[in-house]
């Protein structure tokens, strides 16, 4: 994997219901940071034109729609978002192999038509909102966490995926059992002095740069933060520390 700049190891969740409030908040953090994570709820109230508003700013963007459907629905959805020029975007590793399979297809063959770059696509395994009791008795998947984990991550492998969502606490397990390149994107992360929230399985920045994390995704510790410049910056003092 390239030498990435600390900075596009960050990406910020943009977890706004307006358009104006997450270009006010990319405003707010300049130069700071300038890679970012849009989700369901922006992505639904705004449509292409947030993700063409922050391209217009130099940004990177992570589509965070988990795209899960039949495999030639996800291959044309995977098309779509590789037009709108994300350098990242994720599918539902439930979806299974062949689903996989054909958005990471679909993902180069829509970049080649137009010479650009293909995204990274990876694979969702389990949400860190979901603990072993949730995934056992409601989900209906047997055994812990990490090994559902596991099995996801090596599928998503297996079908040609650039890496996987996971949580921190299952990074060593996916890099032994995936090999280091394999690019782990991991959420759920909070610094000591952040609340949890809703998130059950997180980490701190530091600890999940330690476990060999190559992108953390934050959003609440920034964009909730009384001053997100200076949380952000806290975020990579800390990440930088531990690579340091």
């Amino acid at each position: 994997m390239r030498n990435e700049r600390l900075t596009e190891r960050l990406y910020v969740a943009l977890d706004f219901d307006f358009m104006d409030e997450a270009l006010r908040m990319v405003d707010q953090l300049g130069d700071t940071l300038r890679s970012y994570k849009v989700g369901m709820q922006l992505f639904y109230k705004t449509g292409p034109v947030i993700l063409e508003r922050l391209h217009a700013e130099g940004c990177k963007v992570f589509l965070d729609l988990k795209f899960h459907d039949i495999p030639n629905t996800v291959a044309g959805a995977a098309k779509s978002a590789t037009s709108l020029g994300v350098s990242m975007m994720n599918v539902h590793a439930a979806g299974g192999m062949e689903m996989m399979k054909r958005a990471k297809e679909a993902s180069v063959a829509a970049a080649q038509a137009t010479g650009a770059e293909p995204p990274l696509v990876i694979a969702v395994t389990q949400l860190t909102s979901t603990d072993q009791q949730t995934m056992n008795n409601q989900i209906g998947i047997p055994g812990t966490v990490e090994a559902a984990v596991i099995r996801y991550a090596k599928l998503a492998q297996a079908a040609g995926l650039d890496g996987v969502v996971a949580s921190g606490h299952e990074l060593p397990a996916i890099r032994e059992a995936c090999g280091e390149e394999f690019v782990t994107v991991i959420p759920g992360i909070r610094p000591k002095w952040a609340e949890a929230n809703d998130q059950k399985r997180i980490l701190t920045p530091a600890d999940a740069m330690r476990a060999g994390a190559h992108r953390l995704v934050i959003g609440r510790p920034i964009t909730h933060a009384a001053d997100p410049r200076d949380a952000a910056r806290r975020i990579l003092e800390e990440m930088g520390e531990v690579l340091s």
